[in-house]
């Protein structure tokens, strides 16, 4: 039983003598100066670290280098960072460019329709002043029974259009005669009342 043991004992100092010195030579633990004798006894020489000289200069070529790469790293990423609120911003100020554009194609739009509103409107009442005038120099007869045909609405616009050019030039409206010479047959009077009362109850179309 004590030769066991002692068989065991040896084993477990061989197999552990062995892992050290493998372990050793791996370079995973440094174990040169107990393993010292044990690699003489064998024939071999010890393994032994590089000697370095206690004043030996310091590689601050190195060591600047590293800094330096160092701050280039960081400003690139400061450089990349101010690209990416760049472009952010970019886009902001592209999508902001485009809806005031479309906004100002719309005002544009709307402008030029009421210029062209006011346009027909100006050509409008052009024709009414032309046609007035025309009136205005014919037979009082004669322009009644042209009035007669026309819509309520021209015939009122021409109308009223007949008393401001006889107001602004001061002379005496024509429009009563007109109305006087309308209510002549029954169904002129009866146009001529709705006519008055049109143009006494609703605004000046222009």
């Amino acid at each position: 039983m004590v030769g066991r043991v002692i068989v065991l004992l040896l084993l477990v100092a061989v197999l552990s003598a062995g892992g050290i010195v493998w372990f050793d030579y791996l370079t995973i633990i440094d174990a040169k100066t107990v393993l010292s004798p044990l690699y003489k006894f064998v024939g071999r020489d010890g393994r032994s670290q590089p000697k370095t000289v206690p004043d030996e200069n310091i590689n601050l070529d190195a060591e600047r280098l590293a800094v330096r790469l160092e701050a280039l790293e960081l400003r690139d990423m400061e450089i990349n960072t101010r690209h990416r609120d760049i472009d952010l911003r970019y886009d902001e100020i592209a999508q902001m460019a485009q809806e005031l554009e479309e906004r100002q194609k719309a005002l544009d739009e709307r402008e030029n329709s009421l210029r062209a509103q006011a346009a027909d409107a100006d050509n409008k009442d052009r024709n009414i002043e032309a046609i007035a005038r025309m009136l205005t120099g014919m037979p009082p007869e004669r322009a009644v029974g042209i009035m007669a045909p026309m819509d309520d609405q021209l015939v009122i616009d021409v109308l009223r259009k007949t008393e401001d050019i006889a107001r602004a030039e001061g002379t005496s409206s024509i429009v009563s005669y007109w109305l006087s010479l309308m209510a002549g047959t029954p169904e002129g009077a009866v146009r001529a009342a709705e006519l008055q009362r049109k143009m006494a109850g609703r605004p000046q179309s222009l």
